[in-house]
């Protein structure tokens, strides 16, 4: 199997979705979209920005790696009664079927970025964004010290057996000359490439920090990965100390539940 596939089909990402939520209404709110406008939502999870996104009325196609993602999506749309959001499989780095100058707006919130091969998926969007079209991603920043997630996964890798030859990082699309690098290969000029740096919020008013921790570990692949290994090493409760600690340290809630502000770098390219 595709190993990004398996890490992303592993546990249930939903269960972290739902502290995503709020920030994820928030983000699609300041891209300022209208209808009529056709919107691919691009490593796109169960719909945390495609579904505020179909709701104001625009037609949206979420695509991800993981079968059990889209499924959670379709179901989630159909609930809504959102008949012109639809979920696929699909992989970021190869487009397969996606017609060239299909959309409007190409966006990926921490979706697109641990695709493999980074230059062809620059490459892909831009490929299925129409001539005056926006790409949109957010990215998370390599060694921020508000960046949550980035902390996270650098804690997590340090209790994992190195990256096969040729690993390319995913926090490389949170560094400005990566960024401009790979558009600049996919035919973007320097001045049509801006980036910024923007906050999402994890929100979990029902769960302390260690039980966020208890929930990566028990649902996002990246997580649960890290702590197979470290049990293996004997190391399992070092990284969950390590974990906790950087949760309670940026938790911002003091009435037992968590809220924790990530900083991500908001890359936008016109076309």
């Amino acid at each position: 199997m595709n190993p990004n596939k398996a890490l992303w089909e592993k546990g249930d990402f939903t269960q972290i979705a739902a502290t995503m939520r709020e920030s994820g209404e928030a983000l699609v709110k300041s891209l300022g979209v209208k209808p009529p406008l056709r919107v691919l939502d691009l490593g796109c999870g169960d719909g945390t920005t495609a579904v505020p996104l179909a709701r104001l009325g625009v037609e949206v196609v979420g695509i991800d790696i993981a079968k059990n993602l889209v499924e959670a999506g379709n179901k989630r749309a159909a609930t809504a009664g959102l008949n012109r959001l639809k979920f696929q499989e699909g992989d970021a780095s190869n487009l397969e079927g996606v017609a060239d100058r299909s959309f409007d707006l190409t966006l990926s919130v921490f979706g697109a970025m641990f695709a493999p091969r980074p230059h062809d998926v620059a490459r892909e969007m831009v490929r299925v964004t129409k001539p005056g079209g926006r790409v949109v991603m957010g990215n998370w920043i390599p060694n921020d010290p508000t960046s949550f997630i980035s902390h996270l996964l650098k804690i997590s890798s340090s209790f994992m057996p190195p990256p096969p030859e040729g690993f390319v990082s995913p926090m490389t699309w949170g560094v400005e000359s990566h960024i401009v690098e790979r558009f600049g290969q996919a035919g973007v000029p320097r001045d049509k490439i801006s980036m910024t740096k923007d906050t999402f919020r994890f929100i979990a008013p029902d769960k302390s920090p260690a039980e966020l921790v208890a929930t990566f570990r028990q649902f996002y692949g990246p997580t649960m990965n890290a702590f197979e290994a470290a049990e293996k090493s004997g190391k399992a409760s070092e990284l969950h100390n390590q974990l906790v600690a950087l949760a309670t340290e940026h938790n911002s809630q003091a009435n037992g539940g968590t809220s924790i502000a990530a900083t991500f770098m908001r890359v936008t390219v016109t076309l």
